[in-house]
């Protein structure tokens, strides 16, 4: 059995009492693997389209080339605080919330309700992904057709940018791609009995993508292993991560009261708070801008490594 008790100390920023914990949902990229840099490829990606919209041959490989040269070269205030606030969310969503960009500018010319359009673009910067009110015909088309199109363009600039290159260093040198501390935390939780899942809103493909970044780096997958399991999205299916945990909530017959979820993007945590999770948040001491927007979300802890002293006091086994 694991406990958290709560204490006061630095890394506690909203009391949460005492909690058996049986089960913990984790947040992958930025919260315990350092593989995928993905912040300036998605701020890249989505000024690009955003300002020039998608027209045929938008996702050519030249195309690819010239924004791995661009990425993370020049600051784009737009988008790289876009990029702080949609962490977690699907990359679909993402996706989406460019091209409505470039809609609502007048570069793509799709009949639409354009009031009802830039209600979602203010709404997916606060985390919604679902929408009760249906888009017009073209423009569901439109997004059916560009969304995944474009998640495709971005990870192949992804990959040219880092995640191909880090991902050979990481196979000899796997310590160098891992959060301080992470494997030591998911390995205490699990010898303590509690089950470890992996949470992402990339696409999980056994053997490849996600998959081979993780097991990589040494986080065993499988039933009793470290990590329980791996659930994230598809190509063509946004799965906004809530959606994801609230189900395996469901399928665990678990209470969220016994539940950690730590992670450094707003979706995992916003979903923590709402089924009523412990929430830890893994943030940059520096990340002073991510650091306020997670303590408004109703996180408990933040920390910027696994290592932090105060952490270890407060887990009990």
């Amino acid at each position: 059995m694991l406990k958290f008790i709560c204490k006061p100390c630095p890394i506690v920023v909203r009391p949460f009492g005492e909690r058996e914990i049986l089960y913990a949902f984790h947040d992958i990229d930025g919260t315990h693997s350092l593989i995928r840099n993905w912040p300036p490829v998605m701020s890249i990606v989505l000024d690009y389209v955003s300002r020039n919209g998608v027209p045929e041959g938008y996702d050519s490989e030249e195309n690819a080339l010239k924004l791995i040269d661009r990425a993370g070269t020049e600051p784009l205030p737009e988008t790289d605080r876009f990029c702080v606030e949609s962490a977690g969310l699907s990359a679909l969503t993402q996706m989406e919330w460019a091209i409505r960009r470039a809609i609502e500018a007048g570069i793509e010319k799709v009949p639409c309700d354009r009031e009802d359009n830039r209600a979602k673009i203010a709404a997916i910067g606060s985390g919604e992904e679902v929408f009760a009110n249906p888009d017009s015909p073209e423009l569901a088309a439109f997004l059916e057709t560009h969304t995944p199109r474009l998640f495709k363009f971005y990870e192949r600039v992804l990959n040219g940018f880092c995640r191909d290159r880090n991902l050979e260093i990481a196979k000899k040198d796997p310590d160098r791609f891992i959060v301080k501390g992470s494997m030591a935390f998911l390995t205490a939780l699990r010898d303590a009995g509690v089950k470890n899942y992996f949470v992402t809103g990339a696409v999980v493909e056994r053997g490849m993508g996600m998959w081979e970044e993780v097991e990589t780096l040494g986080f065993r997958t499988g039933p009793g292993e470290i990590v329980e399991d791996i659930i994230g999205s598809t190509w063509t299916d946004k799965l906004p991560k809530d959606s994801i945990m609230n189900r395996l909530l469901a399928n665990l017959g678990a209470d969220g009261r016994n539940v950690l979820v730590t992670g450094d993007g707003r979706a995992e945590i916003s979903a923590g708070v709402a089924m009523g999770a412990l929430c830890l948040s893994r943030l940059g001491p520096d990340e002073d801008y991510k650091r306020a927007l997670h303590k408004r979300l109703g996180t408990h802890i933040i920390v910027s490594d696994f290592t932090d002293p105060d952490l270890r006091d407060l887990i009990r086994t």
